[in-house]
């Protein structure tokens, strides 16, 4: 919502392309400022990176991709040494701009920020600026109106920076045209499958090579240690519904704040608009305009009919010129203030606006009114409750932690307390991979099962601590019956194993074949191959074969043809492509120049991009506290 640089889609495709995190935090004057202590995570040129905002990097991160994965998102996938590093290269990007754009002298003023911040849309009501809005929203947001502003104004600052370098991708249409005719480029193909299933009676597995196979590998058939576990969940939700409000709250909070049920007046009007251009168009279509609106006054019921022949308004002439319903802000001035001081089925004079000159009939009223407390009660109720609940949680989340590490045999008079149920689970992995994980539900959670996985829950079979697996959302748990990890019997796997080296033994064979044949092929052989499925494929439309075949028969010479190329092609098979023709694709037009320029010039604007970042960590020291980014990872 306060992300100002989306106004600019091209610079924000390449600057998100590079740098994935928010230019937040305290402005650029609060970066020259500080000075750092032996616990700073990375220092860039004269400037630290600190822990608070280096966290706070992480938490702004953390809520993106929860808001783009939803109930997929894993906070665990944040905490490991990788996501970390990528979080501090990013931070330590945002500061080399930052330095580049105080060096520039750039900023944005406080006329610009005033502007932008009063075209949020989210900030305005009925079309304008609501302060209400904007303290409320900040509010959510836990940020001042300094912070806010602070942040904005840096944001537009290293727009500047970043436009300057993303302006430069720019590919010439002859490049385009010499690209296009690359991806264009159609070649005509057989392909003949050469499938393991085929060589199947040829191969023998020995029951030596089976148990080896076995004795060398035998980590692939260790069942992993697991747990059952039961557990109880306290969140806002549980809360929520636990939460009532009374006839007589409702009422004084509906009584207290009637000016937020105002139902705003809307009115309905038709035009007809002449658009205007130079100084020349405007003479010209306001004549016109004049025109049209002495053929209304001697007709005014033919409105509908004139505005379809004469309104250049490409949204509403088809409809007679009609606009619907509309509130105030949600025009030009000049329209408005002529359409909400109309009588209904009262036809204007000229009106002037940005776009042209206006002839409007006004053609429907809805009164503003005040609505009811019935026609709201819901909306509050569910407002108040959920208000009540949060607060409810605020106080809860540390007395439910103390009641299930103060009384840690059993998760009971937690639930009891808070009105929980203590549900079950099935068998838990202690390390499962992130498909497994996904699975688990609120048990699929780092965190969590660590703490099963510990020795105090393990052995004297205590609740967990109280572990936050989503906002507002606190678990607890304690292991109720254990499995150690163990490897399964051989003979339990024996045929899986025999299965497995047969078919590796195919797919050998196979490709043998498949490469024995090509040679030949490839050398002159008489074509006796019972090709099939031709197909033609090019590199724009090449989802009919593999990528590898795709890539291997457009890698091929097409000096002589028929030409053959061959690749293994999954599930043990190798396939055989024969080239026959090559040409032109047909859909080769004018438009699909037009994306791929664009595309290129995107590529090539990135790359500028991320040749001048480079150039800027080669001009600046930067130095990593590896110990200090270790130590938080620990904590």
């Amino acid at each position: 919502m306060f992300d100002a640089v989306r106004n600019n889609k091209k610079i924000v495709q390449i600057f998100l392309a590079l740098i994935t995190l928010p230019f937040a935090f305290f402005g650029v004057d609060s970066y020259m400022r500080n000075a750092g202590a032996g616990s700073d995570l990375a220092s860039v040129g004269d400037t630290k990176i600190t822990q608070p905002q280096f966290e706070q990097a992480m938490r702004d991160q953390q809520d993106r991709m929860r808001q783009t994965l939803g109930a997929n998102f894993r906070p665990e996938i944040m905490h490991t040494p990788e996501a970390r590093m990528a979080v501090l290269n990013s931070l330590i990007d945002q500061r080399l701009l930052l330095l580049e754009a105080n060096k520039g002298r750039l900023g944005a003023g406080d006329d610009l920020l005033r502007e932008v911040i009063m075209k949020i849309s989210a900030l305005q009501e009925n079309g304008q600026f609501s302060m209400e809005r904007y303290e409320s929203a900040l509010r959510a947001q836990g940020m001042t109106q300094t912070q806010f502003e602070a942040q904005l104004r840096q944001d537009l600052t290293l727009q500047q920076l970043v436009g300057a370098v993303g302006d430069t991708g720019i590919v010439a249409k002859t490049a385009a045209e010499a690209m296009m005719r690359i991806q264009t480029e159609e070649r005509q193909v057989a392909e003949l499958r050469i499938a393991p299933e085929q060589f199947d009676a040829q191969v023998k597995i020995d029951a030596a090579a089976v148990r080896k196979y076995y004795d060398e590998n035998i980590k692939q058939f260790e069942l992993p240690e697991q747990a059952k576990a039961e557990y109880v969940v306290l969140s806002l939700d549980t809360l929520l519904a636990q939460t009532t409000v009374s006839d007589a709250e409702l009422k004084a909070w509906y009584d207290s704040h009637k000016d937020r049920y105002q139902q705003p007046e809307e009115r309905r009007a038709s035009h007809i608009l002449l658009m205007t251009g130079g100084d020349a168009d405007k003479a010209k279509a306001k004549a016109k305009a004049e025109e049209v609106l002495k053929e209304l006054e001697k007709s005014p019921a033919r409105f509908a009919e004139l505005a379809k022949q004469y309104s250049q308004d490409p949204g509403s002439a088809a409809n007679g010129g009609d606009l619907g319903f509309f509130g105030r802000g949600m025009m030009v001035k000049p329209f408005e203030d002529t359409v909400f001081k109309q009588k209904e089925g009262e036809i204007s004079g000229l009106v002037q606006s940005e776009f042209g000159y206006h002839i409007i009939k006004l053609t429907g009223i809805k009164g503003g009114k005040q609505r009811s407390f019935e026609e709201v009660r819901a909306e509050i109720e569910g407002d108040l409750k959920r208000q009540a609940a949060a607060r409810k949680f605020a106080e809860a989340a540390e007395s439910f932690n103390n009641i299930v590490y103060e009384q840690s045999d059993s998760l009971q008079p937690a639930a009891e307390k808070f009105g929980l149920k203590v549900q079950q689970s099935n068998w838990l992995p202690k390390s499962p991979n992130p498909q497994v994980l996904a699975a688990l539900g609120p048990l699929g959670n780092e965190k969590v099962l660590a703490a099963l996985f510990s020795e105090d829950s393990l052995k004297n079979r205590r609740n967990t601590e109280a572990v936050e697996i989503a906002p507002n959302t606190l678990l607890a748990a304690r292991v109720v019956e254990h499995r150690p990890a163990a490897s399964k019997a051989f003979d339990t796997v024996q045929g899986d194993i025999e299965a497995r080296l047969k078919a590796q033994e195919s797919a050998a064979l196979a490709k043998k074949a498949g490469e024995e044949k090509l040679a030949e092929l490839q050398k002159g052989a008489e074509d006796k191959v019972g090709w099939a499925l031709v197909k033609s494929v090019s590199r724009l439309q090449g989802r009919q074969v593999p990528p590898a075949a795709l890539q291997a028969i457009f890698k091929a010479s097409v000096d002589k043809l028929p030409s053959y190329v061959g690749v293994e092609s999954g599930n043990g098979n190798y396939t055989l492509y024969k080239i026959m023709k090559v040409g032109q694709s047909a859909q080769a037009d004018e438009n699909t120049l037009k994306v791929l320029q664009r595309e290129y010039s995107t590529l090539t604007a990135q790359e500028d991009f991320a040749a001048y970042l480079a150039a800027l960590r080669a001009r600046y020291k930067i130095d990593v506290n590896k110990a200090a980014l270790e130590t938080r990872e620990r904590q």
